[in-house]
């Protein structure tokens, strides 16, 4: 593989990676801008409304025809966030040249389409069709609201939402319903031409085209791009909060048969952390696979809840888990006859969660499992900040635990608590993990949201 990246014209930066072993190569076009709520839904719809049509297809059944001209070629918008970069553009994909009858070649032409999608699009007195826009915006307000409705994902947007609350990130890469339902086909073409001349544009490629062809037929592609001053003042606000005493819970109730918890953890700055294998190790020993402590423990084991995950947010900081908890699970149920459950607190649900990854607990008169053994030693994984704002790693502490610590502990239902030497040992993590991983565990914040659903975003 070889790996390439520069600056072919002004805010515009070329990524290549040459590889031959796919049989279909891929483009994308991304342009960046600064998460806010004010344009985040304007730049949802703009790559939608692009795709409608261009000057020479212009609507959709000449476009999907010309496409399938070119062997299949498929180019979609597509819309994302980088942490709190919002990144609207397309992807396009289709078949490597070396595959192709009568040596043709498409790399120029898929260029040559994005080129087009961007900069050539069909237009009324240069303004955006208002039809186009409206059934675009129609269709954004459905995708937004389908999002909420999704009881399987809006628990873990909900708690984003409220974890980084007036932060950029908690406005989501779509925006709002509102924010969708707001925008007029005037006021989103003059949003475009600041767009497409102010931001910088990423293109990435991945296919066995060399650089020299791959350089040459985007700029070739995008050679009427217009640039004025490019926005470079774009980031994102990854911040590390202290280790509070209890952790910060958030209830919503709905009429369903099967509640949604969502836990969230800041993790500070994973991108720049020199741990960052280690950390993606932990994620994946924590909750990220199949075979993870969640799974095995919470879910298979012990039965407490349907399904729990763990995932990471690279970009913002975050350590999200979500799963699906039986109400009696959260507590004493105080169900009425024939009635669904009411709202109740999670601290049970959340303390059995923690518990579970402590894996099987012990026989009730026989010897402690194993990790209780380990725990046992009177070595504490302290979750605490590190001084000088670079707080990401965890302390190890040893000695009796003192009243702060027993109350940073309550919300997970302190446990474990082992008698050994005639003093007291508690834990605030119940995960045994290798000492590199262990290493990497950054100092957490726990944010805990016991909500009707659990939201795909950052897993």
């Amino acid at each position: 593989m070889e790996f390439r990246r520069e600056e072919i014209l002004p805010g515009v930066f070329l990524t290549a990676l040459r590889t031959d072993k796919f049989k279909t190569a891929v483009l994308s076009l991304s342009l960046l801008a600064q998460l806010d709520a004010e344009t985040a839904s304007m730049n949802a719809l703009i790559p939608s409304v692009l795709r409608r049509g261009t000057v020479r297809c212009p609507d959709m059944d000449s476009l999907a025809a010309y496409m399938d001209g070119l062997y299949g070629l498929r180019a979609e918008p597509v819309v994302r966030c980088i942490g709190e970069i919002q990144a609207p553009g397309f992807v396009a994909s289709f078949p490597e040249d070396r595959f192709l009858p009568r040596g043709e070649r498409l790399l120029e032409r898929a260029a040559g389409l994005l080129g087009e999608l961007l900069l050539s699009p069909n237009t009324r007195g240069g303004l955006f069709l208002p039809e186009y826009v409206e059934r675009e915006r129609a269709r954004l307000a459905e995708r937004i609201r389908a999002k909420r409705n999704n009881k399987d994902s809006y628990a873990v947007l909900r708690l984003v939402e409220e974890m980084c609350a007036y932060e950029p990130v908690a406005v989501g890469s779509l925006g709002s319903e509102s924010g969708a339902e707001g925008v007029g086909y005037v006021a989103l073409s003059k949003h475009y031409r600041q767009l497409i001349s102010t931001s910088p544009i990423e293109l990435f490629y991945c296919g066995a085209s060399g650089w020299d062809e791959i350089r040459s037929a985007f700029s070739e592609a995008l050679a009427q791009l217009p640039r004025g001053e490019i926005c470079w003042d774009m980031g994102t606000d990854i911040r590390m909060n202290s280790v509070e005493e209890k952790p910060r819970v958030f209830r919503e109730s709905a009429d369903l048969s099967q509640g949604k918890l969502a836990l969230g953890w800041r993790i500070g700055e994973w991108m720049e952390n020199p741990d960052q294998a280690a950390l993606t190790v932990f994620n994946s020993v924590f909750g990220g696979s199949a075979s993870s402590k969640l799974f095995a423990n919470v879910r298979e084991k012990l039965s407490l809840c349907y399904y729990a995950s763990s995932g990471t947010d690279i970009y913002k900081g975050l350590l999200l888990v979500a799963s699906a908890v039986n109400f009696e699970n959260f507590g004493p149920d105080p169900r009425p006859a024939g009635g669904h459950a009411p709202r109740r607190d999670n601290a049970r649900g959340a303390g059995e969660l923690a518990a579970g990854l402590l894996g099987p607990a012990a026989s009730r008169g026989g010897r402690p499992s194993r990790a209780r053994r380990l725990l046992a030693s009177r070595e504490r994984l302290r979750l605490g900040a590190e001084p000088g704002g670079a707080g990401r790693l965890l302390r190890t502490r040893h000695g009796r635990g003192t009243r702060r610590d027993r109350t940073q502990l309550r919300a997970g239902r302190r446990i474990l608590s082992l008698r050994k030497g005639g003093r007291r040992g508690c834990c605030s993590s119940g995960l045994i993990t290798p000492p590199s991983a262990r290493r990497a565990i950054p100092a957490l914040s726990p944010t805990a949201c016991a909500s009707p659903s659990y939201p795909g975003r950052a897993f």
